[in-house]
């Protein structure tokens, strides 16, 4: 079931790198950048996290949480976190069950081999835990600076 804009956010509850438990609902009343990465230190998943940390003085300045979830393990998020000094945290759904509930668990094709994965896809959750924007198909470099850039205008509204 595609997840809609304007739709409520789907809740969860996973640990972060350090074996804390967030959930989605600790973050109401916050903006939140809920993004979903394939596998962590792989060079594209690198990217796009760099660039997050990189611009991340950008997303407090304005009160937006950032939180990335991918289906590797709390040890290897914490290792991730370490090796490139990612000031945001990293949640592990180790069971899969958040990257279905956002669609984003899915078959994919690598040199004529299917396996399952997860998409790289954001969701940008507005203050009342509704859905404001979908970005499917996330280019990892230019991702963070689009956001920041739809974030100006959204917030506005």
């Amino acid at each position: 079931m595609k997840l809609k804009i304007g739709e409520k956010a789907p809740g969860f509850k996973l640990p972060d790198q350090n074996n804390e438990i967030r959930s989605l609902a600790h973050y109401a009343g916050k903006w939140v950048l809920l993004y979903f990465y394939p596998k962590d230190d792989t060079p594209g998943c690198t990217q796009e996290a760099c660039a997050i940390r990189d611009d991340f003085f950008n997303f407090e300045k304005i009160n937006v949480t950032v939180l990335g979830v991918s289906t590797d393990s709390v040890k290897s998020h914490k290792k991730f976190e370490e090796k490139y000094h990612l000031p945001f945290t990293l949640l592990a759904d180790e069971k899969k069950e958040v990257v279905e509930k956002y669609d984003v668990w899915t078959e994919k094709k690598f040199m004529g081999r299917k396996y399952m994965g997860t998409l790289r896809t954001s969701f940008l959750i507005d203050p009342k835990g509704k859905i404001a924007k979908i970005y499917e198909d996330v280019k990892p470099i230019q991702h963070s600076a689009e956001v920041l850039a739809d974030l100006k205008t959204l917030q506005r509204d």
